[in-house]
């Protein structure tokens, strides 16, 4: 302890963080906006890399998904719906929180970009309706990665490796590096390379599965694993049926029985460079590339054994973006202007087992059965009989994603007592996106003659008769591959999505008294266009057809009258508009923002805000279908609109020993957007604005770095949410007034304490020890979709020596091995948990050159 002296002064502070929360460099104490941000001491020393890492670290903040590059950030429980396949993509609801890499906002439908952290300078969190400043996305909240800058006139470099151990998993290993390189005193360039490869924790196991377990002879009343029983009108169409006279043909997975099988690898580099033409101007042009490749999932069954599932087709990730990004920082007059553009591109490649889908499909026994099993009624048959082939369900999803942003903005000089910042925003997306059905089963079926059918072959849609009562036919569209569907593709989403996005936005402020209360007003002006084309096509009679005999090549559109009774409602995508449908949701409008801050001393601030926040609305496939009393699945949906009212605090007390910030907020949702699977309005999947809700909450942070103990710091943030469902709008049992809203747990919370001291050989050692806990939840607003996540509590412990060059480090993660669920997708009828990695213990090394 007497050591100890040495790590710090006499009268220690908690360190001042700058933001650029509000546009404008600040430090976070100074600005009345509720800001969770980490620096770069902080993100190196919680080990914060990937997606999951730093949202463990704030409390508030939750993601729904089941994987790497495939998760959705939720802040202050304003959250609806499990994302899955079905939805993913040109389907998928617009976020609610925008994912910003610097001055780009790079979220995008169904997936967010999971961006890797190196040599990042912050990580903020914005929680909270920030429309004004960040558009439609910010609806709930904001994240930001700042990256590091080049630094002008100054060389240095640094490398760091590690290396890590899971329980009952692979080993991982860790490697990056960064370089400043300065090229006289007006230019620089800063590089940073990384490759951190993921050690798989999760098994898959032997296991069979057969059609008989199909939701189409599910009888009403059967009680789900989620304690939901099946309504009459989710009961299978062959409920009670005997099928002692169906030969049923198992799935087998044992060929892709493997331990560990979830491994996953990080690569890419990022590089940039800065001039400066003058003391007034300068240019910052920046490069990044990564690519994330993952096999396996991420998450297990809790019917069997620990960290075990069954899968019975490969499930494969390759997700690769390029990301080149502007930025011109100057003066005009009294004006600070800065117009920062980007381009992103996106691929993904991924396979996924889709057998789960056998659960819930009522029809797949359409597909992989023989044709008495699918018509029970089928002359010549009392009772079901026939093969049903083994249920290996598989989907090959492409999907293609390019961004432009610009933004135009100017600041007036801070310190005066009126200062405003303005300008002008525009995003264009385009996301081209495959996904092609496999059902394998429907290749080898068996004619009522006898003889073997074999594959039929396939034709894109270019003629589907409309519904009756409406004239027209669709006309070929969008197709990223006009030919025939590949063997065994039964189902063919074929969609081009674009969105455009145009804002005008501005914040004024008014000094009523200098330096004690202030009124700021803030205004967005936005036009935003989601517009759909292409196909959703279906390649029915793969097997047999009981219409058109065996062996018969038969035109899509009478195969689908044949099949569904005439009507193809996936022609809802096809250009041309073919049934009347919209093909464009476009929604325009103004939201607001009004706050006042009083800042009775240097040390305080108290500040009280009205904000309003959007999500744009999107196109329905099924849209137009007829539901229950006189309602009609929509074309497009609305904007689901927040109003935030937040009373807040940003207090340094004793000598700023200690920092306490905090707010308090009311939250009303009108015309929430999820989306719902209801057979007695449409059997598909569609979206709607199905509910309003409410929200209450108290979060906050505290740091204290007590002078009487020099090197101490102890941080922690905590968050209260009280969340409920007050109106059902869609006339669906699957949502309940009065529940609580997806991935809002009541409580969440931190707490670390570091501990630095000088040793007596000149090092500086350090432990570390930190608590996480999370509350329990739920993981989606649809009932029979939902299951609870449980809460946990999470210990992780580090320490270390550094040198004025070496550092090393010894960590241990999760150090009570506690299955802390992280996510959960009851979506096909069974619990597929998304958990976290199990203790984990390393040992990283760092230089610096």
């Amino acid at each position: 302890m007497a050591a100890a002296g040495a790590a710090g002064a006499a009268n220690a502070q908690v360190e001042v963080i700058t933001v650029t929360a509000t546009k404008t460099e600040a430090d976070a104490q100074s600005i009345p906006v509720a800001v969770n941000a980490l620096d770069s001491s902080a993100l190196d020393e919680l080990r914060v890399n990937t997606f999951t890492d730093y949202l463990t670290q704030l409390p508030g903040i939750t993601a729904g998904g089941s994987g790497p590059g495939q998760s959705t950030i939720y802040i202050r429980g304003i959250a609806s719906t499990t994302p899955n396949l079905t939805v993913a993509g040109v389907a998928g609801l617009s976020p609610n929180v925008a994912f910003y890499l610097d001055e780009q906002p790079l979220a995008q439908p169904g997936r967010n970009l999971d961006v890797y952290a190196a040599d990042m300078e912050r990580v903020e969190v914005l929680p909270g309706p920030q429309g004004t400043l960040y558009g439609a996305s910010s609806q709930a909240g904001t994240v930001r990665l700042i990256t590091n800058k080049p630094v002008l006139g100054e060389f240095s470099a640094s490398s760091q490796a590690g290396v890590s151990f899971t329980q009952d998993g692979d080993m991982s290993n860790q490697l990056e590096a960064v370089v400043n390189l300065p090229f006289g005193d007006n230019f620089a360039i800063r590089a940073v390379a990384y490759v951190d490869n993921q050690g798989g924790y999760i098994d898959n196991v032997a296991g069979t599965r057969d059609a008989s377990e199909s939701g189409r002879f599910r009888a009403a009343g059967t009680v789900r694993d989620n304690g939901v029983p099946v309504s009459p009108q989710r009961q299978g169409f062959q409920a009670g049926a005997d099928l002692s006279g169906v030969t049923f043909v198992e799935a087998d997975n044992a060929g892709l029985v493997q331990d560990n099988f979830n491994d996953t690898t990080y690569a890419g580099f990022r590089i940039s460079g800065r001039y400066e033409f003058n003391t007034d101007w300068r240019l910052t042009v920046g490069y990044a590339q990564q690519r994330v490749e993952s096999d396996g999932v991420f998450f297990v069954d809790p019917e069997l054994g620990d960290l075990e599932i069954q899968r019975f087709e490969q499930d494969r990730i390759e997700d690769e973006f390029q990301n080149v990004n502007w930025t011109a920082e100057g003066r005009v007059g009294m004006l600070d202007v800065v117009y920062t553009g980007a381009f992103t591109d996106r691929s993904t490649d991924q396979r996924i087992d889709y057998s789960d889908y056998l659960f819930v499909g009522q029809y797949l026994p359409y597909y992989i059965c023989d044709t008495s099993v699918v018509y029970p009624g089928y002359t010549g048959h009392a009772a079901p009989t026939g093969t049903c082939y083994a249920p290996n369900l598989f989907v090959n999803s492409t999907s293609q994603t390019e961004v432009w942003t610009h933004e135009l903005r100017a600041t007036t000089p801070q310190d005066r007592r009126l200062r405003a910042t303005f300008g002008a925003f525009y995003s264009d997306l385009t996301l081209e996106e495959r996904n092609d059905f496999h059902y394998p089963g429907s290749m080898s079926t068996v004619g009522a003659d006898g003889v073997s059918v074999g594959f039929l072959p396939n034709y894109p849609l270019t003629n589907v008769t409309a519904p009756p009562g409406v004239t027209g036919n669709a006309q070929a569209g969008y197709f990223s591959d006009p030919g025939p569907f590949p063997n065994g593709v039964n189902f063919r989403n074929d969609v081009r999505r674009t969105d455009e996005q145009l804002g005008l936005f501005g914040e004024v402020t008014l000094d009523v008294i200098p330096d004690v209360f202030a009124i700021t007003v803030g205004a967005r002006w936005y036009d935003v266009e989601v517009d759909l084309e292409g196909s959703a096509n279906s390649s029915f009679f793969n097997r047999v057809s009981p219409v058109f005999g065996p062996n018969t090549a038969v035109p899509l559109a009478d195969r689908v009258d044949a099949q569904l009774g005439g009507t193809n409602i996936s022609a809802q995508y096809a250009e041309g508009n073919p049934f009347g449908a919209p093909t464009s949701a476009q929604t325009d409008g103004v939201i607001t923002k009004v706050t006042g801050t009083w800042t009775p001393t240097a040390t305080t601030l108290f500040y009280a805000t009205y904000s309003e926040g959007f999500r744009p609305g999107l196109l329905n496939r099924p849209g137009g279908a007829a539901g229950p009393g006189g309602y009609t699945v929509p074309f497009a949906l609305d904007t689901d609109d927040v109003r935030n009212y937040e009373f807040g605090w940003k207090t340094e007390l004793f000598d700023r020993q200690l920092r306490f910030n905090g707010s308090a907020f009311y939250v009303e949702i009108d015309r929430l957007q999820t989306t719902i699977f209801d057979p007695s309005i449409v059997n598909l999947f569609f979206s709607d604005n199905a509910a309003d809700a409410e929200i209450r909450g108290v979060e906050g942070d505290i740091t204290w770095a007590p002078s009487s103990v020099p090197g101490l710091t102890v941080a922690g943030a905590f968050s209260f949410l009280d969340t409920e469902i007050t109106r059902v709008i869609t006339p669906t049992d699957d949502v309940t007034a009065g529940a609580e809203l997806a991935f809002a747990p009541n409580v969440q919370g931190n707490l670390r304490a570091r501990y630095e001291w000088s040793t007596a050989n000149g090092w500086t050692a350090h432990v570390m020890p930190q608590i996480v806990y999370s509350d329990r939840s739920r993981s989606d607003v649809i009932d029979i979709n939902s299951a609870d996540l449980d809460s946990y509590t999470v210990l992780s412990f580090s320490a270390g020596l550094a040198a004025e060059q070496w550092r090393v480090e010894l960590f241990a993660d999760n150090i009570t091995n506690e299955r802390a669920e992280l996510s959960n997708n009851f979506v096909f009828d069974r619990e597929r948990v998304t958990v976290m990695r199990p203790r984990t213990v390393g040992i990283r090394v760092g230089v610096q050159y």
